[in-house]
């Protein structure tokens, strides 16, 4: 599991441009963006992809999924412009 491998932050960290973050994670937002369009819940997701037990850390599941699922869409309406630049 990814969250094994890479730290992930509670709140994943915004910035208009592209993070250390952002790149380190960009599997984990595929992975979101892939759970959201087959309808899986901010539990789901957090359970499965980010590690974090939603019946023990409710609030922290449901923010750090929906954190991540934003920064995702983020990166592929806007941030995936600076992975082509140059």
């Amino acid at each position: 599991m990814p969250a094994d491998v890479l730290p992930v932050a509670a709140d994943v960290p915004w910035s208009d441009s592209l993070t250390a973050y952002d790149k380190a994670h960009f599997t984990i937002y595929m992975r979101f963006l892939d759970a959201a369009a087959d309808n899986a819940s901010y539990e789901e997701m957090a359970d499965l992809i980010l590690g974090i037990d939603p019946e023990r850390e409710p609030e922290r599941a449901r923010n750090a999924a929906r954190s991540h699922l934003d920064r995702a869409n983020w990166m592929v309406t806007t941030g995936y412009k600076e992975l082509f630049a140059n």
